[in-house]
């Protein structure tokens, strides 16, 4: 039965982190060592297995953004293994500690970091994921769950494969990462109620998939349903750095969640910003849906209504509203944005400081491209995703947010009246 296969993967998964859980940091990065020279091993057969996937994706009519998460090449293989790599030279935050306080009967009260345990990773075509979560994970002592969409699946059994030749080859269980073989939805229904071995469950893609995942799981799971991101561009901001802003966080890669899909413009600049956004735009082919106010300034922009932003385009697509002030960016940020990441443009460090003090947003920035909303660009050296509900993380996950902490007590004897 279904629910037997999916209760037997997280269970062997469950007993597999306990063995990954003691191990030392020194034993852990030979082992992310291992992870990286073997993928880089298995290049051929990674790319072998992919470019078929791939030519069935594009016949099948796959978006030009689903396409680029799950195409490799020689050269992302090689990046992959070289994140792997980078991620041992991370400070390995398992078995920190930080003292709490002496209470008054001379007990002694710390918080020491500890895995999570067992983390279910869901996600679409993105093969790369694979070894970024693999690595990820076990750096911080889990053992982890892959499961891949149907499009990528081949892709990462070969990815998954080289790392669970590591593993072997180091003595630990192959279970610490399991990838799903079969992409079957009641596979992963079944998955989604072993919650007596699974502690943790993260779907990365599109909106429609995490949803589902949220609604069927009784395991908690971190939620990004989507990255519409916003540059505001204050009365007080140059225009010039508005413009590159613009033009890194929209063009630069328009299909991750971290490009821009909003502009917004203070009425003060607007006439003197927008014609410049425009041409830019229309250089680089970029659709613009224009509010009314801002529609004069471009050619051939499609007019938008007032309740129809908050799109994800994940395309040369973006929205563009001209804005009273602030306080109308906030109040339109508040509505339409999607807690990931949020930008002003401006001079004005007492308008700046009100703007990141007031949105609501996992990353909020002055005076920087949304394309820095990424773990690796935000110090942590990799990230497992990015998470835009509050619990128990918010924003970009690295290695500290696959851990928790425990509360340790030392006493001389002491016993509670």
């Amino acid at each position: 039965m279904i629910s037997d296969v999916a209760a037997s993967l997280a269970a062997g998964a469950a007993k597999a982190a306990k063995a990954v859980a003691t191990l030392s940091t020194a034993e852990k990065n030979t082992v992310l060592q291992a992870f990286a020279d073997k993928i880089r091993l298995a290049t051929p057969t990674i790319l072998a297995e992919n470019s078929a996937e791939v030519a069935e994706a594009a016949a099948n009519g796959t978006s030009a953004a689903m396409l680029d998460r799950l195409t490799l090449t020689a050269e992302r293989i090689e990046a992959m293994a070289a994140a792997i790599e980078q991620i041992i030279q991370l400070p390995d935050p398992v078995g920190q500690s930080r003292f709490i306080e002496q209470r008054p009967n001379g007990i002694q009260i710390s918080k020491r970091r500890i895995p999570l345990g067992v983390i279910c990773m869901i996600y679409e075509a993105r093969p790369n994921v694979t070894a970024d979560a693999g690595a990820l994970c076990f750096k911080a002592g889990n053992a982890v769950i892959l499961r891949c969409g149907r499009e990528a699946i081949k892709t990462s059994l070969a990815i998954a494969g080289a790392m669970r030749q590591a593993l072997t080859e180091h003595q630990l269980p192959p279970e610490v990462l399991t990838i799903v073989p079969d992409p079957d939805r009641n596979l992963l229904l079944a998955l989604l109620k072993q919650e007596e071995y699974i502690d943790l469950v993260i779907p990365r893609g599109g909106e429609g998939l995490i949803r589902f995942v949220t609604e069927q799981s009784r395991i908690p799971v971190i939620q990004h349903f989507k990255g519409v991101c916003h540059l505001y561009v204050d009365k007080a901001a140059d225009p010039a750095m508005a413009l590159k802003l613009l033009l890194n966080g929209k063009v630069q890669r328009p299909g991750v969640c971290n490009a821009l899909e909003g502009l917004l413009v203070h009425q003060a600049i607007a006439a003197d910003f927008l014609p410049l956004a425009a041409q830019a735009l229309a250089e680089h082919q970029v659709k613009v849906h224009a509010c009314q106010r801002s529609l004069p300034y471009f050619n051939g922009a499609s007019p938008i209504a007032d309740d129809e932003f908050g799109q994800e385009y994940l395309a040369p697509e973006i929205a563009v509203r001209v804005v009273d002030d602030l306080t109308a960016a906030l109040a339109h940020i508040d509505r339409f944005g999607s807690q990931h990441t949020e930008v002003i443009c401006t001079a004005d460090q007492a308008a700046a400081d009100r703007f990141l003090t007031s949105v609501d947003t996992a990353v909020v920035m002055h005076n920087a491209s949304s394309r820095f909303s990424d773990g690796g660009e935000l110090g942590l050296g990799a990230e497992i995703g990015i998470s835009t509900s509050k619990l128990h993380a918010y924003g970009p996950m690295g290695l500290e947010a696959l851990t928790t902490e425990k509360f340790v007590v030392q006493g001389e004897g002491q016993t509670r009246g």
